[in-house]
């Protein structure tokens, strides 16, 4: 999981939200889930603009590994009928993550604040601590430890493919290191298209703090240190 930056909708699209939500009745589930159904285009626009936002190819918002096939409520219908039509309130997830794992659960603290991360709106990693040599995540606070439980971020597809990651995102950044400026955008561009974008950005994350030799290689820790491939990945 990692921070992601919401766009604006276009107008069209905000003005038939907004529409469609005023048609739902305060606590009126069934409505709500029926209009959902129906407006297909609606939809439609919902999942282009999220698949824009999304990392590489329009990977899930949550595993970042499967592809986002399904618009997530963050917030579930069954808890906020009017929220269904929300643009802060739909996030892309794979079918996996959306229906196997998350589903209706949101759990919330004593003050009724949402436990789970938003990518849209909190920054992953400080809630959460990859431990990149087994691929498996480590909760920070209250609402990682919430997440990693209700979308099943610790699931062993998922930490074996962050393992992988590992050594793919090392080549990949040793490559741009002694590489032309076309390898350089090629290792670039690879490097944002893969699945586990998470694995990434927290080698990035990781690099900066004291003691990164201790968990990356040596050799590796000036290279994801450098100002100009810092810039050109988190740009």
């Amino acid at each position: 999981m990692i921070a992601l930056r919401r766009v604006a909708l276009p107008a069209a699209v905000s003005s038939e939200l907004l529409r469609l939500t005023a048609r739902i009745p305060h606590g009126d589930t069934k409505t709500a889930r029926r209009l959902w159904t129906s407006a297909r285009g609606a939809r439609r626009a919902i999942r282009a603009q999220l698949a824009a936002m999304a990392s590489g190819r329009g990977y899930c918002m949550y595993c970042g590994d499967g592809l986002g096939s399904t618009v997530d409520h963050f917030e579930p219908v069954a808890r906020a009928p009017r929220r269904a039509f929300d643009w802060l309130n739909h996030l892309l997830a794979c079918e996996f993550c959306n229906s196997h794992h998350k589903r209706d659960r949101f759990p919330v603290d004593p003050a009724g604040e949402p436990l789970l991360i938003d990518p849209t709106v909190d920054d992953p990693l400080d809630h959460l601590f990859l431990v990149l040599s087994i691929g498996t995540y480590r909760a920070l606070t209250d609402k990682g430890r919430a997440t990693i439980d209700v979308c099943g971020l610790n699931r062993p597809l998922l930490e074996r493919g962050r393992a992988a990651a590992v050594e793919q995102v090392a080549a990949l950044v040793t490559h741009w290191w002694v590489g032309s400026e076309d390898v350089r955008r090629r290792a670039v561009w690879t490097l944002q298209d893969q699945p586990h974008a998470d694995v990434l950005h927290a080698m990035l994350r990781q690099a900066s703090l004291p003691g990164a030799a201790r968990v990356l290689s040596p050799d590796l820790v000036p290279l994801l240190q450098d100002p100009a491939l810092r810039t050109a990945l988190l740009t």
